[in-house]
């Protein structure tokens, strides 16, 4: 078998790597996104119930950013949260680097947007959720 018959599996399969599209990248970029912050509008909607004690609000939403007191000493809790996702994703290499000795091209995306989530829950004289509400953008 010639050296070519021997490196042309091996050409074929560095070309289909490299000509990866930019949306694939961006996809993988998603998937692999943690889920270490539980605040999501998913939830308050799924979890916070009106009753529910500030332990019970805790252990779902963790720690509140702003805890403040009205005149009647009820408690309300504001939850904000502002997240700005980069992505970036480049391919380079593929059938140029392959046939034109180390020139190699590239393709690429960039994408940059910001989402922000308020909660704010008010509590009763007991301590128990009276109400809450929440808002959330992306720009």
């Amino acid at each position: 078998m010639s050296l070519l018959h021997r490196l042309l599996p091996l050409a074929a399969a560095t070309v289909l790597a490299a000509c990866t599209p930019a949306s694939e990248h961006a996809r993988e970029v998603a998937a692999g996104r943690g889920a270490g912050d539980r605040l999501t509008v998913g939830t308050v909607q799924r979890e916070i119930r009106q009753g529910m004690s500030g332990a019970e609000v805790a252990a779902v939403l963790g720690s509140p950013n702003i805890v403040t007191g009205d005149e009647h000493r009820r408690e309300t809790w504001v939850y904000d949260r502002i997240a700005t996702e980069q992505v970036y994703s480049s391919s380079s290499g593929g059938v140029n680097a392959l046939f034109l000795a180390g020139a190699s091209g590239r393709s690429g995306a960039a994408q940059t947007s910001q989402r922000s989530l308020t909660v704010i829950i008010r509590f009763d004289e007991n301590g128990r959720v009276r109400d809450f509400s929440y808002r959330t953008s992306s720009f």
